[in-house]
């Protein structure tokens, strides 16, 4: 790894220790990768890119040293229960759906049932000629 890089990941590691003992200096002291972008002093995209075990690594240490559950993750949880919540619904809905059209069909069949004989077309107009005579 070339020296840049390694001055970096040396500063990274500087400031997600100052963050996770209370000491931020440079960031508002929160247990976010902006916060520990900003307190090392590096781009925040720098974390995600180059530097995804550092996030990874800060984001467990975040769990298990401060017993505290990342943002992202919290973000994460709260969309899948929103998603989880829509599907029931959706799930509700679409059985209530098919229930309707069964008993839509029911009806249907019962108002179109005769007494066994054909139905007879409902008439006309007197201006309508039909293409063809109806078949008896």
């Amino acid at each position: 790894m070339n020296q840049p890089n390694q001055d970096e990941r040396t500063r990274i590691r500087e400031a997600m220790d100052r963050l996770l003992a209370g000491n931020a200096t440079a960031s508002n002291g929160s247990y976010t990768v902006a916060a520990l972008a900003a307190e090392a002093g590096v781009h925040r995209m720098a974390l995600y890119k180059r530097h995804a075990d550092l996030k990874n690594e800060f984001e467990e240490r975040v769990r298990t040293e401060t017993k505290q559950v990342p943002e992202t993750e919290k973000q994460l949880r709260a969309t899948v229960a929103k998603l989880k919540k829509t599907i029931a619904n959706q799930r509700a809905e679409l059985e209530e759906l098919r229930h309707l059209v069964t008993n839509l069909t029911l009806a249907s069949a019962v108002l179109t049932q005769r007494t066994g004989r054909p139905t007879e077309p409902a008439p006309g107009p007197d201006n309508v000629i039909p293409f063809r005579p109806p078949t008896s």
